[in-house]
């Protein structure tokens, strides 16, 4: 009887030391084992949801860095250094927000494009692959001016970041706008808001079957530095189209509150700064390092 006895206790014993390790369970009864690292849960449907879970992260750290807040169709999209406003029902941004600080990195930018995982399939392209046609994957938010974070020039290839633009707009005037504040933002602080003009023009919305979103007629920048009375803003409506190269930037110039009249939009600048259209677009100081 003492012999049964000690069997089973035997038993039981030999049967939890094969199922307990090191790390206490939390609440989904999931935990890393401290000795091996692995990380698994003791109800097997759990473990199965949890290993999806794990291995997305790990495929994408960005979705941990992604704070999304819906209003109606409208999605704000708070990444590392810049926010995107997504309009769900055009699988595209309409507004995009940063602040440019003086230029104290080095950061490689990233050359892949992904889509976001944590952004609901319906609300963003279906692909990430390039465009084609002439048509770049077009930052609003460029890659060079959050360069101090590597974490964060990642996430502006975020295809909530990119919409078709015309390459010789992104690489021309579109490109001179980053350039200016490119170089400004070692002058002062900026405070950068674009957006997009959607229009309806059907022709060049080639890329509708390939990635699910049309093609913008226009893209807007406002550039504001300054405080008080020394506020200053600059503010261009760029057509997306191949004529929008560098030599015809200031040919968008816009003033803020004519900007504001176009598209809706309330830019945070001081009236007496709205009214003013400048003659040339902001003169890229000598020897500034647009790199």
């Amino acid at each position: 009887m003492r012999y049964a006895i000690f069997s089973i206790a035997l038993f039981l014993l030999s049967s939890c030391a094969a199922q307990s390790h090191p790390g206490k369970l939390n609440a989904e009864g999931c935990h890393t084992d401290r000795k091996t690292g692995e990380y698994h849960c003791h109800d097997p449907k759990k473990q199965a949801v949890s290993l999806q879970e794990r291995q997305a992260t790990k495929a994408d750290p960005l979705s941990k860095q992604v704070g999304i807040a819906k209003s109606n169709d409208l999605l704000q999209l708070d990444y590392e250094g810049f926010t995107v406003w997504l309009e769900c029902s055009r699988r595209g941004a309409v507004k995009f927000r940063y602040n440019a600080q003086h230029d104290t990195g080095s950061a490689k930018r990233y050359d892949e494009f992904f889509l976001d995982p944590k952004v609901p399939a319906e609300c963003q392209q279906t692909s990430f692959k390039a465009y084609g046609d002439n048509y770049d994957r077009g930052h609003l938010v460029p890659a060079n001016h959050l360069d101090a974070s590597a974490s964060a020039i990642k996430a502006t290839n975020t295809m909530t970041n990119i919409l078709p633009q015309a390459a010789n707009m992104n690489r021309g005037a579109w490109l001179l706008t980053e350039e200016i504040v490119e170089c400004y933002r070692d002058i002062d602080e900026l405070l950068v808001i674009g957006g997009v003009i959607w229009g309806d023009n059907p022709s060049d919305d080639f890329f509708v079957k390939s990635h699910g979103v049309k093609t913008p007629d226009a893209f807007w920048k406002v550039i504001i530095r300054g405080t008080g009375q020394d506020e200053r803003a600059i503010a261009w409506i760029v057509p997306n189209s191949p004529e929008a190269t560098k030599k015809n930037l200031d040919r968008y110039l816009v003033s803020v509150d004519e900007l504001e009249r176009v598209t809706g939009e309330k830019i945070p600048v001081a009236d007496y700064a709205k009214h003013d259209k400048p003659a040339v677009s902001w003169l890229i100081p000598k020897g500034c390092n647009k790199g």
